[in-house]
C-alpha cells in the first residue's frame, strides 16, 4: 500500500546551494538533497484503486506555469523545534494550484488537510534540538535566497514506511499550462444560458 503526497520538484542546481546549508546545528538529520521537494498536499496510505483515482483527478487540474523562489529559512515547533526548512516566496499561483489539489482530493472523499498550508523545503529533522542552538543556526544562515525557477509541472510521489526523509519516488508527473499559451477555460455555459434570455 502505498504512502502517497503531491508535491513540487526541487531544481538540482538549488537543491545543491541549498546543500551548502547544512552541518553546524547538533542533532540535526539532514535531508539527502536529492529528496529535497515541495509538499502540497500530503495523502497517506491508499489502495491502489484510490490511488488510480487520485492519478485521475489530479491529471484533471488546468493550471499556468509560474515562477518561485525559496527566501528565508525558519524552524517548526518553537518550543520544541522538530525540523528546519527554506521557506517559500509568497506566490499566489502556487495558493492557487494547492488549492485545486485540496478540492479534487475532497471530491474523491479524502479527509481535509488540519494542517495550515506552510509552502517549505525541509532541510533536516531535529531529535532534542535546544531552540538556543536552533536560533543562533538560523542567525546565521537566515539570508538564504536562491533564484526563481520555472514550475511547469507537479508530482505525485510515494515513500516508504520509514522514519522520514525518503526516498521518495515519483510515481507520475502533471504538466502544467505552458507560459505563454494559457488560456482558462472560457464560462461558454454562462453564455449558452444567456443567449437563451435574449
Amino acid at each position: 500500500m502505498p504512502r502517497l503526497f503531491t508535491a513540487l520538484e526541487i531544481p538540482q542546481d538549488i537543491a545543491v546551494s541549498l546543500s551548502l546549508l547544512r552541518g553546524g546545528l547538533p542533532a540535526a538529520r539532514w535531508i539527502d538533497p536529492e529528496n529535497y521537494h515541495l509538499t502540497l498536499r500530503f495523502v497517506g496510505d491508499v489502495e491502489p484503486r484510490l490511488a488510480d483515482e487520485i492519478v485521475a483527478v489530479l491529471d484533471r487540474i488546468d493550471r499556468p506555469s509560474f515562477r518561485l523562489a525559496l527566501s528565508g529559512l525558519g524552524a517548526f515547533g518553537s518550543k520544541k523545534p522538530h525540523s528546519v526548512y527554506a521557506e517559500v516566496a509568497p506566490s499566489a499561483e502556487l495558493a492557487a494550484l494547492q488549492a485545486d489539489i485540496d478540492r479534487a482530493f475532497k471530491r474523491l472523499g479524502l479527509s481535509p488537510d488540519q494542517r495550515k498550508f506552510v509552502p517549505h523545503v525541509t532541510l533536516a529533522r531535529l531529535k532534542n534540538a535546544k531552540s538556543s542552538d536552533v536560533a543562533h543556526y538560523l542567525a546565521l544562515r537566515g539570508g538564504f535566497r536562491s533564484r526563481s525557477f520555472p514550475v511547469e509541472r507537479f508530482g505525485l510521489f510515494s515513500s516508504r514506511d520509514s522514519i522520514g526523509g525518503g526516498p521518495y519516488v515519483l510515481e507520475e508527473a502533471f504538466d502544467l499550462a505552458p507560459f505563454q499559451t494559457y488560456q482558462p477555460a472560457a464560462p461558454q455555459a454562462f453564455e449558452t444560458l444567456a443567449g437563451d434570455f435574449g
